[in-house]
């Protein structure tokens, strides 16, 4: 029996297979597979942007096709109807002037990116990393365990052969003074003002607002006074140094320069962003101090805003939004980055190993503010539908990350370091080509703290890929901790300004960086 009954249930069984083959071949095609749900998206996203347009444009037909149905006469009688109504007429056109005249003088002044400028070292101060390992061994400060774990961070940072130290790194053995600082200061910032006055053809006289921030060296007179006597600026200048705001100080010192231009009319304000190593090279051997050695460099930049009319014709970009957020209420977020001094009394920066879960947070709470100015309403409603759905139908359901890639054309991610560029472009879901500015400036100029967003936002003109209307959001982390955002929007197609930091390298970019 088991004999015959092995045919049966083979032939049962093609018959099945063959009665599944035909429901199979009957059944309507998948439409998630066979449609793209990109252009679904795309579509859905530009019907609500343009919604108030779609909506307009048949009211505006109609209004149209009435008007020109009107003859000699319609037109007589609604010139009778407000001749009859003279004071109602002059009553609405005096509100209408005197609501223009008010909105004309208390509106936010317009804050033009005329142009900017980074320096770029000379070449004997670069580093490579056999040189960087063999002075630090043979300053004699550091053990064997402590050469080993800078060797790996070099390695895994993301960093180039070509990044730069100051001139008293190079020395051995190094000679970290006063006196030193302050020339690497001055190399720095003259530098990128001198080239700023050359591009722009400003005079330092027509300097009405000057900020400059560099977080850990603050000298009396300050750099601020400094460039004040270099330049011999006047003397009723609005001068302002800010210390001790980490790495994202550079766009607080944009925003500074913001505010004050809303109270001064027809004032041109230049904002000098650095940051100084000779004083703040560590020389111990307690690891989360090790880190800011490996990854700190020379750099800075200057940049030239003004909120005159006439210089909007010659300016790159225009201030959009300046977001900013502070969680330094929390212990946590408040020590992550934190200048110390280690059991030998050797003082260094020290960073958490939490530092990455704090700057998330810190992300998280900036972009929930900057969304609502920058997104399309599309995003808006997707992003409001999901929040609903988690309160109400499963709140351990994955929340939508909106896409800023509809919002911004061009990313300006601090380079910080290779974690940090890596974790944004995994969390808000970039390609490779929006984090290339960054990777390629880590790669050749190493963490130049608060003006690295510079030399980003210099690497995209230099590549030839700044249109005019395109979005740029630069994104900058800091001490305290912070995180905050500058975007700009390009007034022409921008190509790079003479003397620009990637002048005689941008050939070679992007570079393969190993894994």
């Amino acid at each position: 029996m088991s004999t015959e009954s092995q045919p049966q249930s083979t032939t049962s069984g093609a018959t099945t297979t063959a009665g599944v083959q035909i429901q199979q071949t009957r059944r309507l095609p998948d439409f998630l597979q066979s449609v793209n749900l990109k252009y679904v998206k795309l579509g859905y996203h530009y019907l609500m942007t343009h919604l108030l347009t779609l909506c307009l444009v048949p009211v505006m037909a109609v209004t149209v096709i009435e008007a020109s149905k009107m003859n000699y006469d319609d037109i007589h009688q609604l010139y009778l109807h407000l001749q009859y109504n003279l004071v109602s007429i002059l009553v609405f056109s005096t509100v209408l002037v005197f609501g223009s005249t008010a909105y004309i003088l208390t509106r936010p002044r317009s804050v033009y990116l005329v142009d900017y400028a980074c320096y770029r070292p000379p070449p004997h101060l670069q580093v490579r990393f056999h040189q960087f390992m063999e002075h630090s061994r043979l300053t004699g400060d550091f053990d064997e365990s402590s050469l080993e774990f800078q060797r790996k961070i070099l390695e895994r940072s993301g960093l180039g052969e070509e990044t730069y130290v100051p001139e008293a790194m190079h020395r051995i053995p190094p000679t970290p003074s006063m006196a030193a600082a302050r020339e690497e200061a001055e190399q720095v910032m003259f530098g990128a003002l001198d080239n700023l006055f050359k591009t722009t053809s400003l005079k330092p006289k027509d300097i009405g607002i000057l900020v400059v921030n560099c977080s850990l060296f603050n000298p009396t007179p300050s750099l601020s006074s400094m460039i004040v006597n270099r330049y011999k600026l006047r003397g009723n200048i609005r001068s302002f140094n800010l210390g001790g705001m980490g790495c994202s100080a550079g766009v607080i010192a944009i925003d500074l320069a913001k505010d004050m231009l809303q109270v001064h009319r027809n004032t041109c304000a230049v904002v000098v962003s650095t940051e100084n190593i000779t004083q703040n090279w560590y020389f111990g051997n307690k690891k989360s101090m090790l880190i800011p050695n490996c990854l700190f460099r020379v750099g800075g930049s200057a940049v030239l805003l003004s909120n005159k009319s006439t210089d909007k014709w010659r300016a790159k970009y225009k201030l959009v939004h300046v977001v900013r957020t502070h969680r330094g209420a929390d212990d946590t977020a408040f020590r992550c980055v934190y200048q110390d001094q280690d059991d030998n009394r050797k003082t260094g920066v020290s960073l958490s190993k939490d530092l990455m879960a704090i700057a998330g947070g810190a992300l998280k709470s900036n972009i929930t503010t900057l969304g609502p100015l920058v997104l399309p309403i599309s995003e808006q409603l997707l992003f409001f539908a999901s929040l609903v759905a988690r309160k109400v139908f499963d709140a351990k359901a994955k929340p939508y990350i909106p896409d800023f890639k509809l919002a911004f054309d061009h990313f300006c991610i601090h380079a910080g370091g290779r974690a940090v560029i890596d974790e944004l472009e995994n969390n808000l879901q970039l390609l490779p080509v929006h984090v290339e500015a960054s990777r390629m400036t880590l790669h050749r100029f190493g963490n130049t703290s608060s003006s690295s967003i510079w030399y980003e936002l210099a690497y995209t003109e230099a590549k030839g890929r700044m249109r005019k209307g395109n979005r740029v959001w630069q994104i900058a982390f800091g001490s305290g901790f912070k995180c905050n955002s500058a975007v700009w929007q390009a007034l022409r197609h921008v190509k790079p300004s003479p003397n620009s930091p990637w002048e005689d390298c941008i050939h070679r970019y992007p570079v393969q960086i190993a894994a």
